[in-house]
């Protein structure tokens, strides 16, 4: 039974929004940002080591993913997005406390679970809060604005760094950055959170469990046992856990909006990394590359912003869009000229929205108790497959060249088109259609 969303005063949507955006603000206000691996390097260590400290970030990212996402389905999701700034901002006080290789991993570590922390938390408050409000309808909106809150923090941090820098050395580069978690910690706990007992958000036959798999197996069962309840009447962890890992396996819709959020995030968020060489390639010198990326942090933040518009894309429209992320990044990286980069900010900005719209997708076919831990197997998936292409690239790269690696890498996007076209039931991640199912399929 679909529940009739009541009207409900804006100014309720308007706390819940302002906070998400000046959370997601202060959340990438690190000065550190863009100066952590010179950092490093001005600390003493080599190269290798720099490396391997950015697989330890992106281990700890997959380790703790889906643990936290089933914790954030347990407890309270305001908590956890209160403790993970504070969890990020300690590894950023060790770095200038202590700086060596041992204070950086344990710093990364503690980055990459307050990360966790925040993944599948954030989404599946955001989404509960805008259902219980009547206003589901604007998530993509919502989470489009507040990845742009995010750029915006991230470009803010780019201008004051080497002010700061100047002014008071890394120490106090640190200290901002460590003042910027401990605010977003404070506003954090200005998020509303409202969560039906467990008994209300368990049905006898909870639907996502209950439903078929396309294909299954004839030795399948219809139905999973819904998590066994604790002595208070709620999920334990480990039931919340299985539950949600339950609701991929057994659900293709869930499944597939799963693997689409973790293609179209994991794609571009590798090569971003790999920019700055692109820019040494056009022949332009060390001070002009802070500004052709600026470039395309200006292409995501509207991208991000053009998540209203993108909610009305067709059935064809979503395909063409990956398409077209695909073709610029190519395009722009095989130019080889300053010029390219104009592409380029078109095409992370189209990956920017690509991405907010999978994401809409996946909240709007999951059901149940355990939206976290869903979304956080997303996460995971997107890490694990940023893992891939960053060895995928470096392989490409070796053999024939950064611009090549770039181009070839972009052409997951022209295959996932390709595919979403070609399925005999296209599935696309729409707004108000998507919201008012409430998962249904």
């Amino acid at each position: 039974m679909i529940p009739i969303a009541l009207r409900v005063p804006d100014p309720a949507v308007r706390r819940l929004t302002a906070t998400l955006y000046g959370y997601a603000f202060l959340s990438d206000l690190v000065l550190l940002y863009p100066l952590y691996v010179v950092f490093f390097a001005d600390t003493g260590l080599s190269v290798g080591q720099i490396a391997s400290l950015f697989v330890v970030w992106s281990a700890a990212g997959i380790v703790f993913e889906v643990p936290s996402g089933a914790w954030a389905d347990v407890v309270s999701r305001r908590l956890l997005l209160s403790l993970a700034p504070l969890a990020t901002a300690a590894g950023f006080a060790l770095w200038v406390l202590v700086p060596s290789y041992p204070a950086f991993a344990l710093g990364f570590l503690l980055w990459g679970a307050g990360g966790a922390l925040v993944s599948g938390a954030l989404e599946a408050l955001v989404w509960t809060e805008l259902d219980r409000l009547g206003a589901v309808d604007r998530y993509a909106r919502v989470l489009g604005r507040a990845r742009t809150a995010g750029v915006l923090g991230v470009v803010v941090s780019g201008v004051l760094a080497g002010p700061v820098l100047a002014a008071g050395g890394y120490p106090a580069v640190g200290a901002a950055s460590v003042l910027a978690g401990l605010l977003a910690a404070i506003v954090a706990t200005r998020f509303p959170e409202h969560r039906a007992p467990a008994a209300a958000r368990l049905p006898v036959a909870e639907p996502v469990l209950a439903a078929r798999s396309v294909g299954a197996a004839p030795s399948e069962p219809d139905t999973v046992s819904p998590p066994s309840l604790d002595d208070e009447g709620d999920p334990g962890w480990w039931d919340t856990l299985r539950a949600g890992v339950s609701q991929v396996r057994i659900r293709p819709p869930v499944r597939s909006a799963v693997l689409l959020v973790a293609v179209v995030a994991a794609d571009w968020g590798a090569l971003d990394e790999y920019t700055p060489l692109l820019a040494l390639d056009t022949g332009v010198g060390a001070q002009a590359v802070p500004l052709l990326l600026l470039l395309l942090w200006a292409g995501v933040t509207v991208g991000g912003l053009l998540a209203p518009a993108g909610e009305r894309l067709g059935s064809r429209g979503y395909p063409a869009l990956l398409a077209l992320v695909g073709v610029a990044l190519a395009g722009g990286a095989l130019l080889r000229h300053p010029a390219g980069f104009v592409l380029l900010a078109v095409a992370f900005g189209a990956a920017q929205l690509a991405t907010v719209l999978a994401d809409a997708r996946l909240q709007a076919r999951i059901t149940g108790t355990s939206r976290a831990t869903v979304t956080s197997l997303a996460g995971m998936a997107t890490d694990v497959l940023i893992i891939v292409t960053y060895a995928g690239y470096g392989l490409l790269a070796t053999v024939a060249g950064n611009a090549v690696a770039f181009a070839l890498t972009a052409g997951a996007y022209l295959v996932v088109a390709l595919v979403l076209l070609t399925r005999r039931r296209t599935t696309m991640p729409s707004g108000v259609a998507a919201a008012s199912s409430h998962g249904r399929d």
